[in-house]
Order: C-alpha cells, then sequence, then structure tokens
C-alpha cells in the first residue's frame, strides 16, 4: 500500500501537481489546503490577507479527485471564507481532502477538529480552524486492516512553529483521534503538515500512542521546497506505529508541485 501526505498550497503549481498525483496514484493521498468552490465556474480564484495574496485553484478538490478518477474522494471542511474574482467576493471553503483507492473499502471514518471548530463565516483570526481526518481502510492483498489519519497543523503567526499551549492540545486531539480510529492489530499512520519543529512536545505526544516519525529518524534535511522562502525548512511528517512495517520511505524533492515536498510510504 503506497501512502502519499502533500500540502497542495491551494493547487497554485496546478499543471505539475496534477500530472504528478495522476501519474503517482498512491493507493491513499492525505492532501491539505485544499479550495472547495463549486458555485464558481472559474478557474482560479485569489486568497486575500493583509499583505498576504495566492493564486488558488477555485475547485481544488475537483480537479485532483478528476486525476484520481478510480478513488473515493471525501472533502472535509474547516471554514467557509471568501476568496476574490477581481472585485467579487466569492465564498469558498477550505480543508482537508482523502483520496483512497476504490479496491480499498473505507469501514471506518473520523472527522473532527483539532484547534477550535468549523467557521461557517469566514477564516477567522490567526490561529484559523483545523481539522483531521481518519479512515480505517481494509487491504485484501494483505488481509489486513490500516487506520491512516491526517491533519494540517495550525498557523501561528507570533509564534511561528514554537510549540504554544493550543498546539500542545492539538497534539493532544490529534492523538485521541488516533487511539480511536485504529483498532487491535491495525497499522497506523498519522501524517501531515503539523506546522511544528522537530522539537515539538507533538513528537512525545504521539510517541507516548507508539509513533515514530519517518523524517527526522531517515535523516531527511527538511521538507520544504525552493518555492518557500522562508527559514525553517520542516513542516511535514509521517509517523508510522511498528505494526506498519515500512517498505520505503521518501520526501519527494521532483517535481515540484508545491511549496511543501510530498511524502511517499509504501508499507
Amino acid at each position: 500500500m503506497r501512502i502519499m501526505c502533500l500540502n497542495g498550497w491551494g493547487g497554485k503549481l496546478h499543471e505539475s501537481l496534477i500530472a504528478y498525483v495522476s501519474d503517482a496514484s498512491p493507493d491513499v493521498l492525505c492532501l491539505q489546503e485544499v479550495v472547495h468552490t463549486p458555485s464558481t465556474t472559474e478557474a482560479w480564484l485569489e486568497y486575500r490577507d493583509g499583505d498576504h495574496v495566492l493564486p488558488q485553484r477555485a475547485n481544488f478538490f475537483r480537479d485532483v479527485a478528476k486525476a484520481l478518477p478510480n478513488h473515493a474522494a471525501t472533502f472535509c471542511p474547516a471554514a467557509q471564507g471568501v476568496l476574490w474574482d477581481g472585485a467579487e467576493a466569492v465564498p469558498s471553503q477550505w480543508g482537508l481532502a482523502t483520496f483512497v483507492r476504490g479496491s480499498f473499502p473505507v469501514i471506518g471514518q473520523i472527522q473532527a477538529f483539532v484547534h477550535k471548530d468549523f467557521s461557517p463565516d469566514g477564516y477567522g483570526d490567526h490561529p484559523r480552524s483545523r481539522n483531521a481526518h481518519a479512515v480505517r481502510i481494509h487491504d485484501y492483498e494483505k488481509g489486513r486492516t490500516v487506520a491512516i489519519v491526517h491533519t494540517h497543523g495550525l498557523r501561528d503567526v507570533a509564534a511561528g512553529k514554537a510549540d504554544t499551549p493550543a498546539r500542545i492540545e492539538q497534539a493532544r486531539r490529534l492523538a485521541d483521534i488516533a487511539t480511536r480510529i485504529a483498532e487491535d492489530g491495525d497499522r497506523l499512520v498519522v501524517c501531515g503538515d503539523l506546522n511544528v519543529e522537530p522539537e515539538s512536545e507533538t513528537f512525545r505526544i504521539l510517541g507516548d500512542i507508539g509513533l515514530t516519525d519517518l523524517v527526522t529518524t531517515r535523516g531527511f534535511a527538511g521538507t520544504r521546497t525552493a518555492q518557500y522562502p522562508k527559514p525553517g525548512r520542516f513542516a511535514d511528517y509521517m509517523l508510522v506505529d511498528q505494526m506498519a512495517e515500512p517498505v520505503s520511505f521518501e520526501v519527494v524533492r521532483n517535481p515540484v508541485v508545491s511549496d511543501h515536498c510530498p511524502l511517499l510510504l509504501e508499507i
């Protein structure tokens, strides 16, 4: 089973991302920073937050679902805010998406929040709402069940990626979701753009439920691409329990499909 985790950056590098995802065709794709605007026919909209302006693929979720036609697609909104089509404000949802190949039946799910709750009337002040999605899937070929959880950790403008009480609580909620979705004998994988440094208390909390991070323990120098100009090269992590038995794990440097590198695990 091949599991990919990727912060898609709202589809900014749309053509290269869609081509890569289609070609790689992982059995499970855990995608963060997903835009879903079914009310518009525009291909692109614009995100505006003060000086931070970013083109967004208006129906990024739909685009990736089309690139993976044999996968069951689930969108998990964290908030509904406004993107812009010139001077026109367009309501748009933002969150996570999970894509599971149809030959792996989904036999359990949890959709929950690790920070705040669903924000229906705007993205809100930073640090904004953050959710997680967990799936429990059956692998017929191997005769086993795998639980996979992913999230997009909160962004804190003032604290950067340093630990805060909110981030500690976020880690505890994530650990709780993981322990609730995984049953005895399951392989467990937890991944996402956690928005923390490698020395974060997050990893102790997740370690307490038997998880080990593959990015930092296998010597990778970071998970950000050249599209990210700021210091701090770590954001994305992939953790597994002892049952998961990785066959291979890669922080994918090429092609560049986002300001984050895809993480690709085979178990």
